[in-house]
C-alpha cells in the first residue's frame, strides 16, 4: 500500500476483509481456539501448521495491528509486546551475541 498516504494507511492497512467478512478489524477476545483433534494442536506446537491456539502467544487482532504498524513504518513486519519493558528486552537481546554481558 505504499501508494497511499499516511492517513489512508492508518485507517485501511493491516486488514483486508474478504467477501462477507466484517469491514472493520474484528476484536478477538477469545483466549483459546478450538481444534477437532489433538493432532491438529500438536501440528501447531511443532510449527508444522500455522494457526492460533492461545492468545498470549498469538492472536488475529494482534497480527492485524502488527501489520498496520509495519505498513505505517515502511517495514515488512512488526512485533507486538505486552509491555515497554518487554520491547526493550527484545531490542537489546536482538543485538546481543553469545557470551555478551548486559549491565
Amino acid at each position: 500500500m505504499s501508494e497511499f498516504g499516511i492517513g489512508t494507511k492508518a485507517v485501511q492497512s493491516g486488514y483486508r476483509p474478504g467477501n462477507g467478512e466484517p469491514r472493520q478489524v474484528p476484536i478477538i477476545q477469545s483466549t483459546t481456539f478450538k481444534y477437532d483433534t489433538s493432532e491438529d494442536m500438536g501440528k501447531l506446537f511443532d510449527l508444522e501448521a500455522s494457526g492460533y491456539f492461545y492468545t498470549r502467544l498469538q492472536n488475529p487482532t494482534n497480527d492485524y495491528v502488527a501489520a498496520k504498524i509495519a505498513d505505517l513504518e515502511g517495514g515488512t513486519a512488526a512485533m507486538l509486546t505486552s509491555s515497554g519493558q518487554a520491547a526493550n528486552f527484545m531490542a537489546m537481546f536482538n543485538i546481543c551475541e553469545c557470551g555478551d554481558h548486559i549491565v
